[in-house]
């Protein structure tokens, strides 16, 4: 059956790589969005931490529209509907709450909810949501955890987001149960408020090549 996290999924196969992004100015969404696409990558995460990150998801989305751009810490329901009315193709929250899953009604399956255990874990995959975010992921147990989930929680798909870097998002990619990883460090807040674009397509060129992509 395909759903709204399908079209993610067939982008994280040609590029697992998920930049999480913080934008302090709309003005730094169109080329930062470029700088990725022209980098390999397919995904991004746009943070809600500063007051240009629902423009600039609106913005990279007109810059480059066949790179699928998500907001991130989604907390409540009107950060929702700030995003799907900017154009987000996805949403991504550090954890779930009562409010937040009420709020997401029939948007859920666009949902990446942040998870620290297995019974979070089951609990999320029982409320309907398909790919679940380990987070954070270094904290949360890292590889062995994913290890650990991959026996009794084979259904179970993950995009770890914290901890993880160019020295070990392949390690964890070698995991059956990982689809794509999420990381700061291809457009640092530095490299974006310096314009440091040709940076950011390098370091997304590099982190593909690490991963075998």
């Amino acid at each position: 059956m395909t759903t709204p996290l399908s079209a993610l999924k067939l982008a994280a196969a040609k590029a697992p790589i998920v930049p999480v992004l913080v934008v302090a100015s709309v003005e730094e969404a169109a080329p930062l969005a470029k700088a990725l696409l022209e980098g390999g990558l397919t995904i991004a995460e746009v943070t809600l931490r500063t007051p240009a990150g629902i423009a600039a998801i609106e913005a990279m989305k007109k810059a480059a529209p066949e790179l699928l751009v998500g907001a991130g810490t989604v907390l409540t329901g009107e950060d929702v509907r700030n995003s799907l009315n900017a154009g987000a193709d996805f949403l991504v929250s550090p954890g779930m709450s009562p409010g937040l899953l009420a709020a997401l009604g029939e948007h859920k399956r666009l949902m990446i909810p942040g998870v620290g255990t297995a019974s979070e874990a089951m609990s999320r995959h029982e409320e309907g949501f398909e790919l679940l975010k380990l987070f954070p992921a270094s904290v949360a147990g890292g590889i062995p955890a994913l290890k650990a989930f991959a026996g009794p929680l084979p259904h179970l798909q993950f995009m770890p987001t914290g901890g993880v870097s160019v020295d070990n998002a392949g390690d964890y990619l070698a995991l059956p149960n990982v689809i794509a990883v999420g990381g700061s460090w291809i457009a640092t807040q530095a490299d974006v408020d310096a314009g440091n674009w040709a940076g950011i397509t390098e370091k997304a060129k590099a982190a593909l090549r690490a991963v075998g992509k």
